[in-house]
């Protein structure tokens, strides 16, 4: 049944100025004396009877308890006095609990004004993640506020890093051409590295940036969300107005995308602080309030110092960036910005590459790799000359009047080492100490000398083996045993003395 509000107040002037019982109102105007007992008890009029129920021989330790700890929830209740008996199950218990918990009376909150030009508040917000080849990279976005004119700045990062922090705000600063008086922060571990009370320890970087730009900042006093309001209220706008449904190619596709919408979309929307202007209205008359910038950016590329092993790769967010081949067992350091990595050995720049977001690459200068590779091919010839200068005496004046005549001490080296491979040791010393003698300098004179005496012997021509390429196989050099010890043991006695 329908109570008329006109029929709620006769109901109250009844019980409060004549006085009447209930069942004699409930008579005189024709209704149920449990409808006005019901209408009396929602009007704060009679107190609602508390029915018998199993929680009440608890209920004086429950009201104790709460008095004591008014913040204690009800599962932690409920296990309490279900240790001293009480058979109820969580649920009903919870529902019970609801008319005996202490009821708190709502906070009112001021309505916090501010000057033009005098604050901004800052948050990140998470926007799910984006695909980069492996990786798999959280959304950020860095939102900032000026607080009087509701301009607002957005801008996506894939990690809420110190760095991006930092750049956040100085790209926030050129957007609005000038920077706020003070920025409000929430207890972000980018701003805010320690707090026990109202001792605050601030990030060193965003404090040195502070310096840089003449601002204040300032965190939000602790559960007390309503101080930065704007900020969170204008990363709501943004969900529903610029992201939700939106199609991008890339993050700097999206970045573009979202700049477009602050100048346009965002910046008409109404005033709050004064509705007769649009945003972008107020911005231009708050745009003469702020501080003015400096002449040069804060500095704010990731600095890391790194130790690259033996291999000329250093390791940095995920990848292998290549670094000269001298630099390997050395400690370097990585500064990083969103577009590129530079590599340092103290303060000389050894490397510079265009930064990877992807995962386990490997970003290379190909003359990186090539400096190596010829080192290595230096370092495979050395080895081939220590080698026939071990197997071949007279391959060192050999190779001396080589190069007083100018021939090309590569070919003659590789072409050495292979005829020591078919001939053995042996035949190319005697070989090279004939051609010294005749002072034909030239591999095909070896050659030669080398053909006619297997044939003046009678040998087959000899096999070429590949070996793989090991220094230990082919740098390897073998002393031919003397055979006559063999013959000793073939004519010495093979039996005892039979005679």
């Amino acid at each position: 049944m329908t109570i008329s509000k006109e029929l709620e107040a006769e109901i109250l002037r009844l019980y409060h100025v004549e006085k009447w019982k209930v069942n004699t109102i409930a008579t005189q105007l024709r209704l149920h004396h449990a409808t006005v007992r019901r209408i009396l008890e929602r009007l704060g009029v009679l107190e609602k009877p508390l029915r018998s129920s199993l929680i009440d021989p608890y209920v004086p330790f429950i009201k104790q308890t709460l008095e004591k700890y008014p913040q204690l929830n009800s599962a932690r209740l409920h296990e309490m006095v279900k240790s001293r008996g009480y058979p109820g199950g969580a649920d009903h218990f919870r529902h019970l609990l609801v008319r005996l918990r202490p009821t708190r009376e709502a906070e009112a909150y001021l309505r916090v004004r501010t000057l033009a030009g005098e604050q901004a508040q800052v948050d990140w917000a998470h926007f799910g993640k984006i695909e980069i080849g492996k990786a798999s990279r959280p959304l950020m976005a860095f939102v900032m506020v000026l607080s009087w004119s509701r301009r607002i700045f957005l801008r996506f990062y894939m990690s809420q890093s110190t760095a991006n922090f930092l750049r956040g705000h100085v790209e926030a600063f050129h957007f609005f051409a000038g920077v706020p008086k003070e920025i409000l922060y929430d207890n972000l571990k980018s701003a805010v590295i320690e707090r026990v009370g109202t001792a605050i320890r601030f990030n060193e970087r965003l404090l040195s940036m502070a310096a840089h730009y003449r601002f204040q900042p300032k965190p939000v006093n602790v559960a007390r969300g309503n101080e930065k309001g704007r900020v969170e209220r204008s990363i709501q706008y943004a969900r529903g107005s610029f992201y939700a449904g939106r199609q991008w190619k890339s993050l700097e596709d999206l970045n573009e995308q979202a700049l477009v919408w602050c100048q346009s979309v965002a910046s008409q929307r109404q005033c709050v602080e004064d509705r007769s202007l649009t945003v972008g209205e107020a911005y231009e008359q708050e745009r003469g309030h702020l501080l003015s910038l400096p002449d040069n950016d804060f500095e704010c590329d990731e600095r890391v110092e790194v130790k690259v092993g033996k291999t000329p790769y250093a390791r940095f967010d995920s990848n292998d960036y290549s670094v000269p081949h001298t630099q390997v067992r050395k400690v370097l350091t990585i500064v990083a910005s969103t577009s590129e990595v530079r590599i340092f050995s103290g303060v000389q720049e050894v490397a510079r590459h265009k930064r990877s977001f992807d995962k386990g690459q490997q970003v290379e200068n190909p003359g990186h790799i090539t400096e190596l590779e010829e080192l290595k091919k230096a370092a495979g010839k050395h080895r081939s000359v220590d080698r026939l200068y071990h197997a071949t005496p007279s391959s060192r004046e050999l190779f001396k009047q080589a190069a007083e005549r100018g021939l090309n001490l590569g070919g003659l080296t590789s072409g050495l080492v292979h005829l020591l491979n078919l001939y053995g040791a042996k035949a190319l010393e005697a070989a090279v100490k004939e051609v010294l003698d005749s002072g034909a300098i030239h591999l095909s004179a070896v050659k030669q000398v080398l053909e006619r005496r297997r044939k003046e012997l009678g040998m087959l021509p000899p096999v070429e083996v590949e070996l793989p390429n090991d220094p230990r196989i082919t740098d390897l050099v073998v002393t031919p045993h003397p055979l006559a010890s063999y013959d000793e043991l073939y004519t010495q006695p093979q039996g005892g003395d039979n005679d």
